[in-house]
C-alpha cells in the first residue's frame, strides 16, 4: 500500500471510494472539487487536502477523477493548476466519471505528451455500494496498466473487469447506462398508462415481480416508489439525461442508429423542463403525473 492516491470529486460515490481507499491503508490526498460537505471523516482518517490539481498531479502515484461527465473532466485537466499542469513520467490518472469517448481519447493524448497514462475505468452500482467498497468497475487500459492497477481498484471494487483497450471503459459504460435509463424510462412511462387505467399498481408490481420481466432495477425503481419512497435508484435525472446524450452522440459518430436510445433521451430532457434535473430517477414518475393528470406516486 505504499502507493500514494490523489482523489478530485469526494460526492455521492466518491465518499466511499475514498473512505475504502483510507481504510485499505492507502495514502490519500484530495482536492476539493464542489463541496466540503463529505470531508471530516476523511481527515480524521488521514487523509490530506492540497491547495491545487497540479500538486496532486506531482505528488501521487495514482489521481482519481469522480466528477460528473467530460466538462467537469476537462476542467480538472486543462485549468490552470489542473492536472496536465502537474503531470509528469510515470503517473497514472484513472478516470472513474462517466465520460464521452471523443473526449477521453483527447485527454489521453494530451497526458501521453507529459509520459502520464490516462486510464478510464467508468463504474457500476450506486453508493451504497460505493461506502461498502463493492462496486463494480469497467477498465479501459493496456493490458499491463490494468494488472497494476487492479489491487488499488479492489479496495472498493467488488467486481474489476478489462474490458478492452483504452476508451473501452467509457464505450461500455455508455452502453450500460442506456439499457438502464431506457428501461427506467419505460417503467414509468408503463406504470402511467397502468394508473390512469385504473389498475392497482401494487398488483402490477407482483404480477411483474413474478415473472421474467423482475429484474433489480425493477425492484429498486418501482418497489420502493409504491411505498411511498424516490429514492430507490439514487442517481440524478440530469445525469441520466447527460449519460444519453453521450451515448446518442456516439452512436450518430459510428453510425448507428439509436431509436430507442432518442426516445429515452427526451424523456429524461422534459423531466429537467420541468425542475427535476437534480432528483432521482423515481421522480420521473412526477413527470407522468403532471403531463397525464393522474396520480402514481402514494403521499
Amino acid at each position: 500500500m505504499t502507493q500514494r492516491i490523489g482523489f478530485i470529486g469526494l460526492g455521492l460515490m466518491g465518499h466511499g471510494i475514498a473512505k475504502n481507499l483510507l481504510a485499505k491503508g492507502f495514502a490519500l490526498s484530495f482536492k476539493v472539487h464542489r463541496s466540503r460537505a463529505t470531508l471530516a471523516d476523511l481527515l480524521a482518517a488521514g487523509a490530506t487536502e492540497v491547495a491545487s490539481h497540479a500538486s496532486l498531479a506531482r505528488d501521487s502515484d495514482i489521481v482519481f477523477i469522480c466528477v460528473t461527465g467530460s466538462p467537469q473532466v476537462e476542467e480538472v485537466v486543462h485549468a490552470e493548476g489542473g492536472l496536465l499542469q502537474g503531470a509528469r513520467q510515470g503517473l497514472k490518472v484513472v478516470d472513474l466519471s462517466t465520460a464521452e469517448p471523443a473526449s477521453t481519447a483527447a485527454l489521453r493524448a494530451a497526458f501521453a505528451a507529459k509520459g502520464t497514462t490516462y486510464i478510464d475505468a467508468p463504474l457500476a452500482r450506486t453508493p451504497k455500494e460505493a461506502e461498502e467498497g463493492r462496486l463494480n468497475t469497467m477498465v479501459g487500459a493496456e493490458p499491463a496498466d490494468f494488472e497494476a492497477l487492479r489491487p488499488v481498484l479492489a479496495a472498493f471494487c467488488e467486481n474489476i473487469v478489462h474490458v478492452g483497450a483504452p476508451g473501452t471503459g467509457h464505450v461500455l459504460k455508455l452502453v450500460n447506462n442506456m439499457i438502464a435509463m431506457s428501461m427506467a424510462a419505460s417503467m414509468c412511462e408503463a406504470l402511467a398508462v397502468a394508473a390512469k387505467a385504473g389498475l392497482d399498481l401494487n398488483k402490477v408490481f407482483q404480477i411483474i415481480s413474478a415473472g421474467a420481466l423482475n429484474n433489480g432495477l425493477m425492484q429498486m425503481l418501482v418497489g420502493k416508489t409504491l411505498q411511498g419512497e424516490l429514492d430507490g435508484m439514487k442517481f440524478a435525472i440530469g445525469n441520466a439525461r447527460k449519460d444519453l446524450r453521450y451515448y446518442t452522440h456516439l452512436s450518430e459518430m459510428l453510425p448507428v442508429p439509436s431509436f430507442m436510445a432518442e426516445a429515452a433521451h427526451q424523456t429524461f430532457v422534459q423531466a429537467c423542463n420541468q425542475g427535476l434535473a437534480d432528483k432521482y430517477i423515481a421522480s420521473l414518475l412526477e413527470m407522468h403525473e403532471t403531463l397525464s393528470n393522474v396520480r402514481i406516486v402514494p403521499r
